[in-house]
């Protein structure tokens, strides 16, 4: 059975620093795009990150860029998402998504309707 499982959210105040993982199971993790996305009360998902299948392509929103850091380990079949300088716009639940490479130069889809598999979600609150 395919899996998202998502961790590390938490309260944190602003400024500080959270990292997210998501451990994947049941597809071949290597072989998928692997997305960030958050969810507000009230709102709808917002794309926050993606990252290729090697890992060597990265997108970030411009409301995050400069402050999280996307990777993922394939040898571990896991993906992460080092956020840094928080503020409280970024209180959220975070979800990790996977999307199936189908072309070897396949762009990265910043598109909630194009991941095929979601975690659960992880809350982050940015609160003093």
């Amino acid at each position: 059975e395919v899996q998202l499982q998502a961790s590390g959210g938490g309260l944190v105040q602003p400024g500080g620093s959270l990292r997210l993982s998501c451990a994947a199971s049941g597809f071949i993790f290597s072989s998928y795009h692997m997305s960030w996305f958050r969810q507000a009360p009230g709102k709808g998902p917002e794309w926050v990150s993606s990252i290729d299948t090697s890992g060597r392509q990265r997108d970030y929103a411009d409301s995050v860029k400069g402050r999280f850091t996307i990777s993922r380990d394939n040898a571990k079949n896991t993906l992460s998402l080092q956020m840094n300088s928080l503020k409280p716009e970024d209180t959220a639940a975070y979800y990790c998504a996977a999307r199936p490479r189908r072309a070897v130069f396949q762009v990265l889809s910043h598109q909630a309707a194009d991941y095929n598999y979601w975690g659960q979600g992880t809350q982050v609150t940015v609160s003093s």
